[in-house]
């Protein structure tokens, strides 16, 4: 049986200084003011983003998080939580596509520890501009993939693949039957149109219209020694990644309550008169309209708060590469639990009260204010918050970690 493998340094150190946070935000606004234009167009036909996908690779967003050594910008992922909450606020698909991007991606330094294919891993995906996706789908049908000579041949369906479809390359794992790798959970790098692989358009969904969230079918697919990144050993460092996957959704999560936030205050900026029984002139100047802006709003700020701070937690964390520990990365796992619990809530509920703020003309289909709601009411299924609740609940009480999984 191979042993586990060594890893070597993080290619990620420092935080992000003001110089790097405002350059890439204003990247980020530019590009969410053209995504904007057109998001509930997207929505209304569950078109594929292939158009927004090449406006991030134009704008330096695909690389941003790639190390300048490798031809990328060499920017830290507390800046590319934020570029997610801007896009998020306009649309959450894109917003998820592009930090499930960034994830992947890194996923050269989480399962590669060989520092000569982590470079050409990194130079080749800013060299081309690379969107990467991900088919890890752990509650989906498992791969079956099995020794073929030096190589092996996958077989088999993952849904919910987001970004598959107009991605580059995609991300895939699973435990491997024979070969060099025999019994070992492996984690390797496929282009998305390899021989074999089949996107299904089969996302019907009433949220996330736009992410490209469809299933793949892998028919005889080979897969190489080079597109082996390595091995999952659950190692503290490479686990890191799978609370690096929740706190992105707390910042999309986020970034859906202030989008609604924004929009219901431009609407109710808009609306005329004010409701007969009300001695305001208009409903912007009504106290009712101000004490519910002013819940949600303070709401939507803790939350806010909550995210800046672990966004530079987990920066901090990755930065040990080879020295984290168990313990750093199950306290930044119970943590951002925490953000998963409240962003959440706040999210729902800002999402589906703001319409007590806009009225009943902001129900029609053409305002497009439901996209917040139907976004976050989707994505937050994604695992039950209950059970972060529980998590967060247990280490409080007896000082237990959850166990390491995809989702914890």
């Amino acid at each position: 049986m191979p042993t586990a493998p060594t890893f070597l340094r993080s290619p990620w150190s420092g935080r992000a200084d003001p110089v790097e946070t405002e350059r890439w935000m204003t990247v980020a606004q530019a590009v969410a003011d053209t995504v904007a234009a057109d998001a509930a167009e997207r929505d209304r036909t569950s078109a594929r983003p292939h158009r927004v996908l090449d406006l991030l690779r134009e704008s330096g967003l695909a690389n941003l998080l790639i190390p300048e050594e490798f031809g990328g910008h060499g920017a830290h992922f507390e800046t590319a939580f934020h570029v997610v909450r801007a896009l998020a606020r306009v649309d959450a698909s894109i917003a998820q596509v592009l930090g499930y991007h960034w994830l992947n991606q890194a996923c050269v330094t989480f399962y590669g520890p060989d520092p000569e294919r982590q470079a050409h891993w990194y130079r080749a995906s800013a060299r081309a501009n690379w969107v990467w996706s991900d088919s890890f789908n752990p509650v989906s049908p498992d791969l079956e993939i099995v020794a073929d000579g030096d190589a092996y041949r996958m077989n088999g369906l993952k849904r919910f693949a987001t970004g598959a479809s107009v991605a580059d390359v995609i991300i895939a794992g699973g435990i491997a039957s024979g070969g060099a790798h025999d019994g070992e959970l492996i984690v390797f790098v496929l282009d998305a149109n390899r021989d074999g692989i089949e996107h299904i358009d089969d996302w019907d969904n009433l949220g996330y219209r736009s992410s490209a969230s469809g299933s793949v079918r892998y028919t005889d697919v080979v897969i190489t020694a080079d597109d082996i990144l390595g091995v999952d050993k659950e190692e503290p460092f490479s686990s890191v990644v799978t609370p690096g996957v929740q706190l992105l959704f707390g910042n999309i999560y986020l970034g859906i309550a202030e989008g609604a936030l924004a929009q219901a205050k431009t609407l109710t900026l808009a609306r005329p008169n004010a409701w007969f029984l009300s001695s305001a002139d208009r409903y912007a100047q009504d106290p009712i309209t101000h004490r519910v802006f002013g819940e949600l709003v303070s709401r939507t700020a803790a939350v806010e708060a909550l995210a800046d701070t672990l966004n530079r937690s987990f920066d901090e964390v990755i930065a040990l590469g080879a020295d984290t520990t168990a313990v750093d990365r199950a306290e930044l796992e119970v943590r951002i639990a925490q953000l998963k619990v409240v962003s959440t809530e706040v999210g729902l509920e800002v999402a589906s009260r703001v319409y007590e703020l806009t009225g009943a003309s902001s129900t029609r289909s053409s305002v497009g204010l439901d996209r917040h709601w139907r976004d976050i009411r989707t994505h937050s299924l994604h695992d039950p918050v209950d059970y972060k609740r529980i998590e967060v609940g247990n280490h409080f009480l007896n000082g237990v970690f959850a166990p390491i999984s995809l989702y914890t």
